[in-house]
């Protein structure tokens, strides 16, 4: 039945796993830079997909995509030793910034050894792997690939990359996740946090328009019936224990209170995907130690595919009923894979940015893959009063 899955068992607070405090964020998305950006999107007053027919000299299966059209890192980063990178690394390295920028959290020469990355992705830049792969066949001999791309075409190129760019020494990972890709990096974050191995993470995951990331969305999409367009971007969160950031007199951005992931039996009809996804979210309301009455958003992965929408709503709704509003996130960033499940919890954020009156709101992000796996996080946020939380 559950290939894998969690304990049963709420943890008590006094000994599980700290909450971690999110403590400033940084968000690039197809509704452009920055938190007001994409609130103005969720709300329905971004400019949608944009023309993507002159990015790239390869065919798209479409002519629009929730993509950064005129996105240039060197624009944000200055051209010196930024030459090389490739867009996902790009992406990831700028949100990395605009994060650093959002918190108090100062980075310096006593702390830099106690402050890491963790990134989640799909497969890393599909387009660095699939061009520097194919010049190893056409290029003459001795197959004349440039080195210099190579890091490009591994994983961990852009949480490497960060961690040199901003100096910051602590554990530095790259979780390859897909769509469950930013829950998997809070979960390996908070147990670095817990453990002891880390103060602080940049937490993140990213996802790079390219053509093979657009014929991989429609693809999926035609199998399962959507019309959704591709997206992009990154999302990367400061975050920190809880208790040591309120003991320092600090008010986080948010705190994220609980998540709970399992691989259950894909989506059918026999409903054990949905019973899955249900004991996530359950689980994770009993250890954050939330009733279902208490939440006032789900932030959901729906993309408009028939099969996994509606098991991920019956889910949602045997655990917290049809009435609690949910936030469509896709609608408004498209469907980013990896980098979905961080655009989902920065629009949480954002609105709390844009509206003081949720200040304390609980709320939900779901999401989910094809293949059956799922996940749940309880989130509770603030807004910065005056411009500023602290």
């Amino acid at each position: 039945m559950t290939v894998t899955e969690t304990s049963a068992e709420a943890a008590p607070a006094q000994s599980g796993p700290p909450t971690l405090a999110i403590t400033g964020f940084g968000v690039l998305s197809g509704a452009g830079i920055g938190a007001g950006a994409l609130a103005a999107a969720i709300g329905g007053e971004g400019a949608g997909p944009a023309d993507v027919s002159e990015m790239f000299e390869e065919p798209l299966p479409r002519q629009d995509a929730h993509a950064l059209v005129d996105f240039k890192v060197r624009d944000h980063l200055g051209r010196k030793g930024t030459s090389f990178f490739d867009r996902s690394t790009a992406l990831s390295m700028v949100a990395c910034k605009e994060a650093l920028a959002d918190t108090d959290l100062q980075v310096d020469d006593d702390n830099r050894a106690r402050i890491g990355i963790t990134m989640g992705t799909t497969a890393g830049s599909a387009k660095s792997t699939s061009d520097y792969s194919r010049d190893t066949f056409v290029q003459d001999r001795p197959y004349l690939v440039n080195p210099l791309l190579f890091p490009n075409a591994v994983m961990n190129c852009a949480a490497g990359q960060a961690g040199i760019w901003f100096g910051l020494q602590g554990a530095n990972s790259t979780i390859a996740g897909g769509p469950l890709a930013m829950l998997n990096v809070l979960r390996y974050g908070r147990n670095l946090i817990g453990c002891g191995y880390a103060d602080a993470l940049l937490a993140g995951s990213v996802e790079e328009f390219s053509p093979q990331s657009a014929w991989a969305v429609h693809y999926a999409q035609s199998t399962e019936g959507g019309s959704l367009p591709p997206g992009e971007g990154a999302a990367v969160f400061v975050v920190e224990n809880a208790e040591t950031v309120r003991a320092a007199g600090r008010r986080p951005d948010a705190e994220v209170l609980a998540v709970e992931v399992g691989v259950f039996e894909p989506p059918a009809a026999d409903g054990e995907f949905t019973r899955g996804l249900a004991l996530c979210l359950t689980r994770a309301l009993e250890r954050a130690g939330i009733t279902a009455d208490q939440v006032s958003t789900v932030a959901t992965a729906a993309n408009g595919m028939t099969r996994l929408d509606d098991a991920e709503e019956s889910a949602i709704a045997s655990v917290l009923g049809s009435e609690v509003p949910r936030l469509r996130v896709k609608d408004a960033t498209g469907e980013a894979f990896s980098a979905s499940g961080a655009f989902q919890l920065a629009a949480l954020l954002a609105r709390h940015r844009a509206e003081p009156a949720r200040d304390g709101e609980i709320s939900v992000v779901t999401t989910r893959s094809a293949e059956g796996a799922a996940g749940a996080a309880v989130v509770r946020g603030w807004s910065r009063v005056g411009g500023d939380n602290r």
